[in-house]
């Protein structure tokens, strides 16, 4: 034992010194018989020892036996500050019913302890015990009137373990009843309801609270979030009445900031968030989100005035900050700057994205080692960014035209992640450019029966199948069921033009080709729909297609191979 608990530990054990009865009125007699009572010399020593062996045992990690010594104790001297003690270690070593049974004593001893009170609370709502739990926190609420509105706001944080919810609604709603004339009351109802799922009860409880105070920003915000879940411009009218009120209220403003956002009320959103900037200027709150509709509105500059602004101020996440900025340094060709800034995210979840936009930046600077290097060093540290960091990585090497390795590499973090769709979808692409159709197959196939109804692999599986003219039936039955999942897709149009054509059917197939080309003017539907007019004897219209396509995508792979075949 350290000396310092050592002297404490032998100081209290000489406190203890007196007998057990000692804590009665020195003037009432003992009932105890004269052969059982300990002398002050006889309990002296065994108090000693069985504080020493309490705090000896503890240390050593025999938790039961110091617990049996402190209650021991506790039973013996009825010294409030040891049943203290000995309640702790009853709790710490889970003897639930030996802890509470100290707290009745002390309470016993202590009629007025507000201590004992919230010991005996907790460990009841530990227990799970909320019909024994009602008196005591009634108690504990008329105790403590000084802090009653803060108590009555801290009583669901206090339940917030209980399981049975609606048990800590009914018990909420039984100590609040002396009290209903306080709005802290009706907002400790509503969440309790809230938390129950008793959502007809928690609004009428927050209104409740707002017509008692009616400038309370907790009791707005409170019937704001429970409007919301029943029609968000309800929430948006009441936050307003709300500021019609109360103008400098920053909380309920960014609140109906947030709630217009959420309803994609973007230019009403962007009011508020301006009308909060002029306000409070140097708040991180508010100049993120004014900053991500500034670059959802295209306003690149302003998007980046403050998000440069938020480098400078005490906002946590400063590695989003340095992802936006590499993505609008990138997009105006900056890449050296965009380079650092996608260097500069070292955690968070963008860590992985900002780590590939990096090394596709390096690509395009001629260091395609450096690239791959840069995605080695970085650890994956949960299945979703390896996945990433695989993704990232076979679409550099697709890019420099290594598709074989580029499946590789999906085919590996598929051995540790098999059911990933992500990687089962790249690794089928990656194979068909690899010459294996029979690994599509496979890939797509699984994927499928993972997520039967995914547009993307059922159009991937079906356009395989028409472009090596085989099982034409069942690829135009997946082409036209992932249409029906994502009507007017360009690129699955593609694919039903392109079996339409494999199956005989020009006239069907130049239609959907046409409709497709107007909807997304794509290189390779270019080249298919030059293809199926060239085979109609539609040449000119062809030549026509392809020369429009080839001036915009001078240097797609697909589109010159087509012209070469019938324009050698």
């Amino acid at each position: 034992m350290h000396p310092k608990h050592l002297v404490v530990a032998l100081s209290l054990a000489c406190s203890l010194g007196q007998p057990a009865w000692s804590a009665e009125p020195r003037n009432r007699p003992s009932q105890t018989p004269p052969q059982a009572m300990a002398t002050q010399g006889e309990l002296l020593p065994r108090s000693v020892f069985q504080v020493l062996l309490g705090e000896l045992a503890l240390q050593r990690g025999a938790i039961d036996l110091s617990a049996e010594a402190w209650a021991d104790l506790a039973e013996r001297t009825h010294d409030p500050k040891v049943i203290a003690r000995a309640t702790e270690i009853a709790g710490f070593a889970g003897q639930t019913e030996r802890a509470l049974a100290l707290t009745r004593l002390w309470l016993e001893v202590e009629p007025e302890s507000v201590k004992a009170r919230q010991n005996q609370a907790a460990l009841l709502i530990q227990s799970s015990r909320l019909d024994q739990l009602a008196p005591q926190l009634a108690v504990l609420l008329a105790q403590d009137s000084h802090n009653l509105a803060n108590n009555l706001l801290h009583l669901n944080r206090m339940l917030a373990r209980v399981n049975d919810k609606a048990g800590a609604q009914a018990l909420v709603q039984r100590v609040t009843e002396p009290y209903l004339d306080k709005a802290e009351a009706h907002i400790a109802r509503a969440q309790a309801a809230l938390a129950s799922g008793d959502t007809q009860a928690a609004l009428p409880a927050a209104e409740k609270a707002l017509e008692l105070r009616p400038g309370w920003e907790l009791a707005a915000l409170a019937r704001a979030q429970l409007q919301a879940r029943q029609d968000p411009a309800l929430a948006s009218a009441g936050l307003r009445q709300f500021l019609d009120r109360q103008p400098a209220s920053r909380d309920v403003r960014l609140a109906l900031a947030r709630t217009l956002l959420a309803q994609k009320q973007f230019d009403a959103a962007r009011r508020e968030y301006q009308h909060l900037l002029q306000a409070h200027p140097a708040d991180p709150d508010i100049i993120y989100p004014v900053a991500m509709l500034a670059l959802q509105h295209g306003d690149a500059e302003t998007g980046r005035s403050h998000l440069e602004k938020l480098l400078d101020t005490g906002f946590p996440d400063k590695s989003s900050i340095h992802f936006f900025l590499g993505q609008i340094d990138e997009d105006q060709q900056r890449l050296s700057e965009a380079l650092a800034h996608y260097q500069a995210v070292t955690a968070g979840e963008r860590f992985v994205a900002a780590r590939a936009r990096a090394a596709h930046l390096l690509i395009r600077q001629g260091q395609p080692a450096a690239a791959r290097e840069l995605l080695h060093q970085t650890e994956g540290r949960t299945p979703t960014e390896r996945s990433q960091l695989a993704l990232a990585e076979a679409q550099l090497l697709r890019e420099a035209g290594q598709h074989g390795d580029a499946y590789k590499i999906l085919a590996t973090a598929l051995v540790k992640q098999p059911n990933n769709p992500e990687l089962l979808y790249d690794a089928a692409l990656s194979a068909e450019r690899a010459g294996r159709p029979d690994k599509l197959e496979s890939h797509l196939q699984h994927l499928l029966t993972l997520q039967p109804d995914d547009p993307h692999a059922l159009n991937a599986l079906g356009y395989s199948w028409a472009d090596r003219n085989i099982r034409l039936p069942e690829a135009e039955t997946l082409i036209r069921r992932a249409l029906d999942q994502t009507p007017n897709d360009p690129f699955i149009m593609d694919s039903l033009g392109w079996v339409q054509f494999r199956r005989g059917q020009s006239e069907a197939a130049i239609k959907t080709l046409e409709a497709a080309y107007r909807l997304k003017a794509d290189p390779e539907i270019a080249a298919h729909l030059g293809e199926v007019l060239w085979a109609a004897g539609q040449r000119d219209a062809a030549r026509r297609i392809w020369q429009e396509a080839s001036e915009r995508h001078p240097n797609n792979a697909t589109l010159t191979e087509t012209r070469q075949k019938f324009q050698p």
